[in-house]
């Protein structure tokens, strides 16, 4: 009987531990794929880490199943061997549950579309906003460097001080938008990711104003770390 309660012990924390292991179920189709391999991915210490894989042959469709410690950003790659891997990745970011992402092969990573995800949403939001600041920023760094060609001292000078001002715009942006949507974990990945090197005061506010779960998340304890490293460093400088 002691046995047979044991073996009963056993076999729950092997469901258990089954269960814990896949929490994100992901859907999905690449339009117009027939041969090769899709891969799960996410970073761990700087690199990358395949989660689960997918081998395609014949099929559009796949799922992945895995564990995910929260929200977080993963990354989906498809090899199709043609030595071409940084057109074949775009990362999204998954939240444990189920989720759906559909793209096609002939543009992988602009035609990708996910579901099932509020950080995503809000991710897609965060970069369609963006857009217009980055297309000036392409658009600066051009007239300037034809000013540079040319030497153009006063264009030089125009173009410097329009892309200063354009970098505290997409400064104060981020951080307006991350304030605004503390309650997800979106905020602090966009002020790790976005603007690590904003003055230290915008990256204070930011994770201030997170909701106490957010700041026990992934990118809220990373921010948190990377707060008090940027703090040491300013405090060491100081007294020197």
């Amino acid at each position: 009987m002691k046995k047979f309660g044991l073996l009963l012990v056993v076999l729950l924390l092997l469901a258990a531990c089954s269960q814990e292991e896949k929490n994100l179920s992901i859907d999905g189709r690449v339009q117009g794929l027939k041969k090769g391999t899709l891969y799960l991915q996410k970073i761990e210490d700087t690199s990358l880490v395949t989660l689960d894989s997918v081998i395609v042959d014949g099929e559009e469709t796949f799922n992945f199943e895995t564990f995910i410690d929260g929200p977080q950003i993963l990354y989906l790659y498809l090899n199709k061997k043609d030595n071409d891997e940084f057109d074949d990745r775009f990362l999204f970011f998954a939240e444990p549950g189920e989720m759906v992402v559909n793209t096609t092969l002939k543009n992988f990573e602009t035609d990708a579309v996910v579901e099932g995800s509020e950080n995503q949403k809000k991710l897609v939001e965060y970069r369609k906003m963006m857009q217009n600041i980055n297309d000036r920023n392409l658009e600066l760094i051009q007239k300037n460097l034809m000013a540079q060609k040319d030497k153009n001292e006063a264009l030089i000078d125009s173009t410097a001080r329009a892309y200063d001002d354009l970098l505290k715009r997409r400064y104060l942006y981020t951080v307006n938008y991350a304030m605004n949507n503390k309650d997800y974990e979106v905020a602090p990945y966009l002020a790790i990711s976005e603007i690590f090197d904003a003055n230290i005061k915008y990256l204070d506010t930011i994770y201030t104003s997170l909701s106490p779960q957010v700041k026990e998340s992934k990118y809220g304890k990373s921010l948190r770390d990377y707060l008090q490293e940027r703090k040491a460093e300013e405090n060491s400088a100081a007294a020197n």
